[in-house]
């Protein structure tokens, strides 16, 4: 019993260093929906992004039958 305690009181002191050290930067307000939820960067340099190694030719492989 003593030692779920001292298990407690230990991840509680963690838990409180941790919520300390990040300051005002910690948003613990839940989920966000909606136009105050931060997205990804901007989707037009994604689409690019796989549109471009969509377009790279793929390797060359020998069959196998032609290694022997």
């Amino acid at each position: 019993m003593w030692k779920i305690i001292i298990g407690f009181i230990v991840f509680a002191a963690l838990a409180l260093f941790v919520i300390m050290q990040g300051g005002d930067k910690l948003d613990m307000s839940g989920e966000k929906h909606g136009s105050e939820a931060v997205h990804a960067p901007e989707p037009a340099q994604a689409a690019s992004a796989v549109s471009s190694a969509a377009s790279a030719p793929a390797p060359a492989v020998a069959p196998a039958s032609a290694a022997k």
